[in-house]
């Protein structure tokens, strides 16, 4: 990068209200030129874009780009290639470059696939790359439902239901607090591992945290569906917690 370079800004825009992104997010975003948006469907409307629309500047460009959900992995490294390389050339041209990601842009994020291309061998982050946390979907559902995540010596582990069998059982054995993401897919399988290790009581979900058509439900015990119905029905955006030492305080 050269003295003219810009700066790109990585931001988390939290689970979906819009006002709770943080102070320092809707700073910056006022004073962009350019703003990269993702979206999971070709053609659809960016829901990250939707939470900061409020706070862009009339004068900052939109640019939304379509990541892979479901492509091979050949494809999907496609597209990681070519969005880190255009943020790239957006800052080398001296820019003010702006990149969001529903949550926080460190954990389950298509960011960080991004980011390993930006930083290539370097040890640390660039100079020109800023880094904005944002708050978590598992974070604004404790709040709401006032389901402690963790206190003192209890562990806590945070896991997508994308994983193997064995490794969701394990987290639910070993930890006192349990986070369950991407849910979505596999309602059943989860509840009959709750079931079996006497968790149904300690347990909730939310579908759609923060945003108009949030749900929540506090008794999975007695939603007995079938995995083809949750598949069709269910959020994307749903999550389980889990906490052995109680339930819900609310």
């Amino acid at each position: 990068m050269n003295e003219t370079a810009g700066k790109l800004y990585v931001m988390g825009v939290g689970p979906g209200a819009s006002d709770l992104i943080t102070v320092r997010a809707a700073r910056i975003l006022s004073e962009l030129d350019v703003i990269y948006t993702p979206t999971g469907k070709k053609g659809a409307k960016s829901l990250a874009h939707a939470i900061i629309e409020e706070y862009l500047s009339p004068k900052t460009e939109v640019c939304t780009y379509h990541f892979l959900m479901k492509a091979d992995m050949a494809a999907k490294q496609a597209v990681w290639d070519e969005v880190a390389q255009t943020l790239q050339e957006e800052v080398a041209s001296g820019r003010k470059v702006g990149f969001i990601t529903l949550g926080d842009p460190m954990l389950f994020s298509t960011w960080v696939f991004l980011l390993q291309r930006l930083v290539s061998q370097q040890m640390a982050s660039p100079s020109w790359l800023e880094i904005v946390p944002g708050i978590t979907s598992f974070s604004a559902i404790a709040a709401a439902s006032a389901m402690p995540l963790a206190m003192e010596n209890q562990t806590l582990a945070v896991i997508s239901c994308t994983a193997s069998e064995a490794l969701l059982e394990q987290a639910l054995l070993n930890h006192d607090c349990i986070v369950l993401m991407k849910v979505y897919s596999r309602f059943p399988l989860i509840r009959d591992l709750l079931q079996r290790h006497n968790l149904l009581e300690h347990a909730l979900m939310m579908a759609d945290a923060t945003l108009p058509t949030e749900q929540c439900w506090r008794d999975l015990a007695t939603l007995s569906l079938s995995e083809k119905e949750w598949g069709q029905g269910l959020s994307y955006f749903s999550t389980i917690l889990v906490n052995k030492n109680g339930q819900s305080l609310g």
